[in-house]
């Protein structure tokens, strides 16, 4: 028997609009695309994505930033951080990106998104070359050493569950597009090497 939900989604059919991706980015003079910035929690996603984000919008790009710890206060408030939850908020924020691309945007995911099989399927919903992995690469220690909301500390003791890096697995990614080491970097020279991919590929 039919899951309700895929009843729902038989019952429905796709509507075409007048308007559609390729308009929207020529409209806006930019090819369209995820940037999605994984890693452990501390690595620095959020800081190297809002650099990043913030130097293509001061170059005219059209942006977006789609912060992990900001949509669990609304799209995904209703998720834990269990492994299942954990998949369905990064199946929800890749659908939003995708949404957003289609609109036209440079769409820049800041994430933990720990498991390989959820970021190969926010690819795999993506058209081909509108995804770029972004392995932000700290080392646990660099990343307990940084926290200072002491989520580490809570994890360590057991006060917090299904913490990634502790208590839940990180897979770090196998073959990304783009692999960012932080430790001992100038976070706005890695921005600016994430700069330099997006000049060279995304066109």
């Amino acid at each position: 028997m039919s899951s309700p939900a895929h009843q729902r989604t038989q019952n429905i059919q796709w509507q075409p609009t007048m308007v559609d991706k390729a308009r929207r980015a020529t409209q806006k003079s930019q090819k369209p695309v995820v940037l999605w910035f994984t890693g452990l929690s501390g690595a620095g996603k959020t800081t190297l994505a809002s650099l990043v984000e913030k130097h293509l919008y001061e170059k005219g790009k059209h942006t977006y930033l789609l912060d992990g710890d900001n949509l669990r206060h609304g799209l995904s408030n209703d998720l834990g951080f269990t492994d299942a939850d954990r998949v369905e908020n990064i199946r929800r924020v890749a659908e939003v990106a995708k949404l957003m691309v289609d609109a036209g945007l440079i769409v820049l995911v800041s994430l933990i998104s720990p498991f390989r099989f959820e970021r190969r399927l926010a690819r795999e919903i993506m058209a081909q070359g509108e995804f770029v992995e972004i392995f932000v690469d700290t080392p646990l220690e660099e990343c307990v050493r940084r926290d200072s909301k002491g989520l580490y500390k809570r994890a360590m003791s057991g006060e917090i569950q299904n913490f990634t890096g502790v208590s839940s697995p990180y897979e770090e990614p196998e073959s990304p597009e783009l692999h960012i080491r932080t430790v001992g970097c100038d976070p706005f020279e890695l921005a600016r090497r994430v700069e330099d991919y997006v000049d060279l590929h995304i066109r």
